[in-house]
């Protein structure tokens, strides 16, 4: 089960997010191969607004050329696909949109079991990063501000109480900061699930920072668009760094 691999003591996981819409057939061959290379842990697969009807192949791209487990993050119902290993079933907890937080899964969930790929409840919280994301613009969701670390804490909280198997932390795709140390530190300290932060990650030294404060899972993709090799660098940071064990 993909859950185990996200749930293993040790240290944290790395995954690599892929917009279908922002890779090629060649270029997606070449990511795969990269991320082995790398030991990258997931791919996440999906984005916001997929334009183009190149997400199932992606998939399959992804699927042929590597072995790493393939995970589908959705931006919306029709990002589904039976070749992947898991889906993210994100609920946008830190909104209001009911579309969000259970429409768009009510569509869902009749092919999603049809599958019978594994499925993976998990609480999506949007963190202000710097710069308004595609997102918040879709769902129309106004991020949690990144000086308020309490809000995101009792929206973990509650998402685990709701029976959340994970939270992800999300700043946004090409964010100006990602979520800060201290707010993730204070979140994990407050929940028994893992924790996934994206958004935001340029650097080997925010990834090692990110990690240090706790999270599980690190999700990098915006800045592998300009600069693929950076993925080594994060690789190195990210499986590094010590892990906060779960309670």
């Amino acid at each position: 089960m993909v859950y185990k691999i996200f749930s293993q003591k040790g240290t944290p996981k790395l995954a690599v997010l892929v917009d279908p819409d922002k890779q090629s057939a060649e270029s997606l061959v070449r990511l795969a191969k990269l991320a082995v290379n790398c030991k990258a842990d997931f791919f996440f697969v999906g984005g916001s607004l997929l334009t183009e009807n190149s997400f199932e192949q992606a998939i399959i791209t992804l699927k042929t050329h590597s072995n790493i487990p393939v995970v589908i993050f959705p931006g919306n119902n029709y990002q589904l696909s039976k070749h992947a290993d898991a889906i993210l079933f994100l609920s946008l907890i830190s909104g209001r949109n009911p579309e969000y937080l259970i429409g768009q899964h009510v569509i869902a969930a009749p092919f999603v079991k049809g599958t019978g790929i594994e499925v993976i409840p998990t609480g999506y919280i949007l963190i202000d990063g710097g710069k308004i994301s595609t997102t918040s613009y879709i769902t129309q969701t106004v991020p949690i501000p990144a000086d308020k670390p309490e809000v995101a804490i009792s929206t973990a909280i509650a998402g685990e109480m709701l029976g959340m198997k994970m939270i992800y932390l999300e700043a946004g795709s090409g964010a100006k900061y990602p979520v800060s140390a201290n707010m993730i530190k204070e979140v994990k300290k407050n929940i028994g699930v893992p924790l996934i932060v994206g958004g935001g990650i340029r650097t080997a030294e925010q990834a090692e920072e990110v990690c240090a404060a706790g999270a599980d899972v690190l999700v990098i993709g915006n800045a592998l668009e300009k600069n693929p090799e950076l993925l080594m660098e994060i690789s190195l940071a990210v499986h590094g760094t010590k892990k906060t064990p779960l309670r």
